[in-house]
């Protein structure tokens, strides 16, 4: 197969390129690299079934020969990333999807959204399964990111009843592995990078907030399941076991060996106090589930970080 992936240098993207490469596809990569990194892509540059193109899909896209699939996973993903960049991120859900949509559209071509736990909200209903319809503030300072996937989700539906498209649309939890940046807030690599760093570790809140961490390698078996299936409606991806962030802190002090202290700062406005998904829909409908232990996952990411030159 012939595969396009749009935000293909960014964490999850560049993993996939590695997969579906692996697994003996060809894989066009889009990317404006507004977040992404080359670097992620160091194992593909001479493979001669990688091609990357430098290319904002928020314009159009025209694209010559056949295509098998796309993978939408182009825009910032992290709470730092999208305060930073609220039009971009806009412009990624909304003018990037429809890009994206019309593209597999002409080409006759499947068509898989990476959408987000975000469209939850601060959630009153938990864990989260996907007939919730969230609690989301629209005008909120996270609302650029909520609001553009809850679009995009909206437009992937409708080209798949309007147009037959084939669609499906993942719900993705929070992620961990290497190649994530530590100074992007999400807390996986923000409590990694200041333990290494030995400067203090930064709670948000009290630290009783709940999330749950998926390894990357468990996630992209999702989608590849997801991107073989043909079920339309979204699907959660994530682990079902929750920490609370105070806890995840005293996990990587421990196994990074790092004496930081834990500093309080106030929590941000519309910051989910839980977050964890109901993986019911993608047990009956993938056969899939994650498999990777929090630490386990955790002994190969602080082995990245110590070996990456982005730590000082």
């Amino acid at each position: 197969m012939r595969i396009l992936i749009t935000g293909g240098a960014g964490f999850i993207g560049s993993h996939l390129c590695d997969r579906f490469i692996a697994d003996g596809h060809s894989v066009l990569c889009v990317d404006n690299f507004l977040t992404g990194l080359e670097s992620n892509l160091h194992l593909l540059k001479d493979n001669p079934r990688f091609r990357l193109l430098r290319h904002d899909i928020s314009r159009p896209l025209e694209v010559n020969g056949l295509l098998d699939e796309i993978l939408h996973f182009a825009s910032p993903a992290s709470p730092f990333d999208y305060a930073k960049y609220p039009l971009e991120t806009l412009e990624a859900g909304s003018s990037g999807t429809l890009h994206a949509l019309q593209l597999a559209r002409a080409k006759g071509a499947g068509f898989l959204l990476a959408s987000t736990s975000e469209v939850y909200g601060d959630p009153q209903v938990h864990p989260q399964p996907e007939s919730y319809r969230g609690n989301v503030n629209p005008v909120g300072l996270r609302s650029c990111y909520d609001e553009a996937k809850r679009f995009a989700e909206a437009l992937t539906m409708v080209f798949h009843r309007t147009h037959g498209v084939k669609t499906r649309i993942l719900r993705i939890f929070n992620t961990y592995g290497p190649r994530l940046r530590p100074g992007d807030g999400r807390a996986v690599p923000g409590f990694i990078g200041q333990a290494l760093a030995s400067v203090p570790i930064t709670i948000f809140g009290d630290g009783s907030q709940t999330r749950s961490f998926c390894y990357i390698s468990d996630l992209v078996e999702g989608v590849v399941r997801a991107m073989k299936s043909d079920f339309s409606d979204p699907i959660n991806l994530g682990n079902p076991k929750e920490i609370t962030l105070l806890e995840l802190a005293r996990v990587v002090l421990r196994m990074t060996g790092s004496r930081s202290p834990l500093v309080f700062k106030p929590l941000p406005p519309d910051d989910p106090k839980v977050r964890c998904p109901d993986i019911s829909r993608a047990i009956r409908e993938l056969g899939w589930q994650p498999t990777i232990l929090l630490e386990e996952g955790l002994i190969k990411t602080i082995a990245h970080f110590r070996d990456s030159t982005i730590i000082r």
